[in-house]
């Protein structure tokens, strides 16, 4: 079967809400990206097949298919199309695996995979909220919906309190959680473990996310989300700013171009989950990929899962029995952030990094997505 690589990643830094890539225009912030992609790949952007990005909030500035927008927005080749997509929070590991498989089938040889959202312009669920506002309807209004889930909350909020619920994960195992993400995205950034993966943007040359005057006395002195609930702020991944792209090419793509690939796209899984519970997909999905891997999880290196909220990786360790060490060693979205549409290519390009600094040999790539779903990846590093 032929084999999909990729053989460039790339980043932004992640912006605070309000921060330093909060007034960029959203095509503008995915055409830095993705000059910054092909230019370090050295490859010529004619010879790009297809674009596939993903974007969560498609309205406003960041609706009218943004693949193409921001390609175009970059001066690249008009004659090179995009596609957006939307899979929730894992839009942009989606976009990974559609290029992986336009490769793997022989359909084409270079594919561009990436995504952008800017939280700060576009909030989250905007076009929910302000569809509604305007008369448009609830997604989850219809006959069908009724009848299967009744008129209890949909929300990813309700979802992590449930999973916290479920799991019997306190405040404080979140909070303890989130102390170790920030001080590892802090760890990270101090050793120069980011520095291969982000090109600078706007003027910002580092994340923004990560606090040093974090403490867990802080943390309790939070309120919580909700009435009776365990979820702060704290625990929760933060709204943000931000792209990233990956450039994924074929066997013949890598020769003909002379390109050095840096991973090979090893499995790929997605699946379905408790639309209610909505944040559980990660502990099938990652079962899932494993099995069409033939790997144990003893075998993965290192583990890049969506810290959408604590709760989430906290029951997927419980569930998997992951070793803390080898899981977001270098912090995750609760320190780093989470702009949503981006996350999914930024984590990509984090594990590629990360297992070529390290020497890993097999990464897992995970995340929760609403609506009940999760991708997973496993990558090899070449």
């Amino acid at each position: 079967m032929p084999q999909a690589f990729i053989v460039g990643a790339v980043r932004t830094p992640v912006g605070r809400r309000k921060g330093a890539l909060s007034g960029v225009h959203p095509a503008d912030l995915g055409a830095h990206v993705l000059r910054a992609l092909l230019e370090r790949a050295r490859v010529d952007p004619g010879a790009v097949e297809d674009v596939h990005f993903g974007c969560v909030s498609q309205i406003g500035a960041q609706s009218g298919n943004i693949a193409r927008t921001a390609w175009l927005s970059a001066g690249l080749p008009q004659h090179v199309p995009g596609t957006t997509i939307d899979r929730q929070c894992g839009s942009s590991q989606q976009a990974v695996h559609f290029a992986a498989q336009a490769v793997g089938s022989g359909a084409a040889d270079l594919v561009v995979a990436g995504g952008v959202e800017v939280m700060s312009l576009v909030p989250i669920a905007s076009p929910m909220i302000l569809g509604r506002q305007a008369g448009t309807g609830s997604p989850y209004a219809g006959d069908g919906w009724r009848e299967h889930f009744g008129d209890q909350e949909v929300s990813q909020f309700r979802g992590a309190e449930l999973i916290a619920e479920k799991w019997g994960i306190s405040r404080e195992d979140m909070e303890r959680y989130a102390l170790h993400s920030h001080q590892r995205a802090l760890a990270a950034q101090a050793a120069g473990d980011f520095d291969d993966e982000i090109v600078p943007a706007f003027g910002l040359t580092a994340d923004e996310g990560p606090r040093a005057d974090t403490t867990l006395e802080k943390m309790a002195g939070l309120k919580a989300l909700t009435k009776d609930g365990r979820l702060t702020a704290a625990v929760s991944s933060q709204i943000s700013d931000g792209a990233a792209a990956l450039l994924i090419a074929s066997e013949a793509g890598v020769r003909h171009h002379g390109l050095t690939p840096l991973a090979r796209v090893h499995s790929m899984a997605v699946v379905g989950s408790d639309p209610i519970h909505m944040l559980t997909g990660p502990i099938p999905a990652t079962e899932k990929v494993l099995d069409k891997a033939g790997l144990d999880l003893d075998r993965i290196d290192l583990v890049e899962i969506n810290e959408a909220f604590a709760s989430v990786v906290l029951a997927w360790q419980k569930e998997l029995g992951a070793p803390h060490e080898r899981v977001n060693a270098s912090g995750g979205a609760i320190a780093l952030g989470h702009p949503l549409g981006a996350t999914g290519a930024r984590l990509m390009t984090t594990l590629v990094h990360q297992l070529r600094r390290t020497g890993g040999r097999y990464g897992l790539q995970t995340m929760c997505e609403g609506g009940g779903m999760a991708n997973a990846t496993v990558l090899e590093r070449t």
